[in-house]
C-alpha cells in the first residue's frame, strides 16, 4: 500500500498480527481496502502513545471495526501526564544547568538536587527541581 508510506514488511507484520487484512492480491502485491488507510493511521496513533502492538489488536475486532476501552484510554493519558511532567522536569533543569552561573555543575545547587532525585531512584519533578532553587531564581544550598 504505496500511499500509507508505511513499508511492505511492516505491512505483511500487521497481517500476521491481525490488525489489517488485505483484500486480494494483483501478481505479487496486495491490495487494501480503503479502510486500511484509517486502521495505519490509528495504529501509528497507538504506537506514538505508547500502547503495545498487544494492546492495539484489542483495539480491533474481528472485522476490523473499533472497540475502544476507554478505560485503557484513560489510563494511557495519565500516564503519558506523568512522563510528559518527568520530560519537563528533565528539560528544564538541562536548560538550568546550561545557563547556571555556578563555577560548575558541581556547585549548582538545582543540579546537584536533580542528581540526588535520580540517584534515589525518583525520576525528578518540576516541585523537586525547584527545591534546588528559591522563589526568586537565586540558588539556595541543599
Amino acid at each position: 500500500m504505496r500511499r500509507s508510506g508505511v513499508p511492505a514488511s511492516t505491512l505483511r507484520y500487521y497481517e500476521e498480527r491481525g490488525l489489517i487484512m488485505p483484500t486480494g492480491r494483483r501478481g505479487l502485491r496486495r491490495q487494501y481496502d480503503e479502510s486500511v488507510l484509517a486502521q495505519l493511521a490509528l495504529i501509528s496513533i497507538g504506537r506514538t502513545a505508547g500502547f503495545s502492538l498487544d494492546d492495539i489488536v484489542q483495539v480491533f475486532g474481528p472485522q476490523g471495526e473499533l472497540r475502544v476501552d476507554r478505560a485503557l484510554l484513560l489510563g494511557k493519558a495519565a500516564e503519558l501526564d506523568r512522563t510528559i511532567t518527568q520530560l519537563t522536569a528533565v528539560r528544564d533543569g538541562l536548560r538550568h544547568a546550561a545557563a547556571c552561573p555556578a563555577p560548575s555543575h558541581g556547585q549548582c545547587p538545582t543540579f546537584r538536587h536533580l542528581l540526588a532525585e535520580v540517584m534515589a531512584g525518583r525520576m525528578p519533578s518540576e516541585d523537586a527541581l525547584a527545591a534546588g532553587a528559591s522563589s526568586d531564581g537565586s540558588q539556595t544550598a541543599l
